[in-house]
């Protein structure tokens, strides 16, 4: 049945397996992030086999469920009420509240296991971690103090909130808090974790601050692009998932709605363009599975609109006709939802 996203854990295992190389070439360790494939089994298998030192995801429910010998980090900061679940399910997790950090001791102390944890900081993005103008040495004295937290290293998240693109000034913040720690503490952090794809660039040019040793990569593994600019990566696969959807109307309709205008379904006011009569098709798909700006248009396909389970483009004369197939690449939102939607099938190369 349409519609179907089609996997390719070939071509994912090729990303990977380049973009880890790169890494490890200038002494990176990679966290694979496996959140926007929702856990699927053959994608977990290819990092099973691969050479990236762990899986990252932000959902708790993908880590409890997920079968792999590498291990788990938890990627979004944990909530106070999860911290027995984090504990018993995870090696590891991102943390920026002391509260919850004393949670997760109190919880690992009653499971005797040592909990990792990576202490964010904040460079200007504005997500989570302390934001670095706070930075306290008080902070890490306290984490240093537990009994059975681990402070495995220190990290930061850029070009996800406040679209601010990683340079060796904005590291330059963060390296001036790894000194800090290290040197009060006399103790050397083993991860610096520098953020996600969008540090591609530097890592491409070789302008990556050496003291910077971890990745969280995600996108560019599935989609063989950089988020910082949105470039595709050389020799790397952008299909490694892709959406199928079936043509099921085709006519001749105006290009302007007929009678008084309100709102749509959604509660907006669209302006709308007057064309003339235009060849307009719908497709099988609609805003319920996947938001049509997360789609790459097709040559001799052009977006007009989607409601909940229809997806309206304007096509070429002649071109295609009821029942055809057509294939879409796919942005990273795109594989987000779609891969999330009990709606849309799920098929392998």
């Amino acid at each position: 049945m349409y519609p179907k996203v089609i996997i390719d854990p070939k071509k994912y295992a090729f990303n990977v397996d380049y973009i880890t190389n790169l890494c490890h070439r200038q002494q990176l360790s990679v966290m694979a992030v496996s959140k926007v494939f929702s856990n699927d089994p053959k994608l977990i298998e290819v990092l099973d086999r691969s050479n990236v030192s762990y899986i990252a995801d932000s959902k708790l429910e993908n880590l409890m469920h997920m079968k792999t010998t590498k291990k788990k980090v938890y990627l979004r900061i944990p909530a106070l009420s999860e911290a027995s679940l984090v504990v018993r399910y995870t090696d590891m997790s991102l943390n920026s509240e002391l509260v919850v950090i004393d949670k997760l001791n109190e919880v690992a102390a009653k499971m005797n296991k040592r909990h990792q944890i990576i202490f964010m900081y904040d460079l200007g993005d504005l997500r989570e971690g302390v934001y670095y103008k706070d930075f306290s040495l008080k902070d890490i004295k306290h984490i240093l103090s537990l009994s059975h937290i681990e402070l495995k290293g220190i990290g930061t998240n850029l070009t996800c909130y406040g679209s601010v693109i990683p340079t060796f000034e904005t590291y330059e913040k963060l390296k001036n808090i790894k000194d800090q720690i290290e040197s009060n503490f006399k103790i050397k952090l083993d991860i610096i974790s520098g953020g996600n794809s969008s540090s591609i660039p530097m890592l491409m040019n070789q302008t990556l601050p050496p003291y910077i040793n971890n990745l969280r990569i995600g996108e560019a593994l599935i989609l063989g692009r950089e988020t910082a600019y949105q470039e595709k990566i050389d020799h790397l696969y952008e299909d490694v998932i892709t959406l199928e959807v079936e043509i099921l109307e085709i006519k001749d309709k105006p290009s302007f709605p007929e009678g008084e205008l309100g709102y749509d379904a959604f509660g907006q006011k669209i302006e709308y363009v007057d064309k003339g009569m235009m060849k307009r098709a719908i497709l099988g798909i609609g805003r319920q599975d996947v938001s049509l700006n997360d789609l790459y248009p097709i040559k001799g396909i052009t977006f007009i609109g989607s409601s909940s389970d229809h997806l309206i483009v304007e096509i070429a004369e002649g071109k295609y006709h009821i029942g055809d197939i057509l294939t879409f690449k796919l942005k990273y939102g795109g594989i987000l939802s779609l891969l999330n939607s009990s709606y849309v099938e799920k098929t392998y190369v």
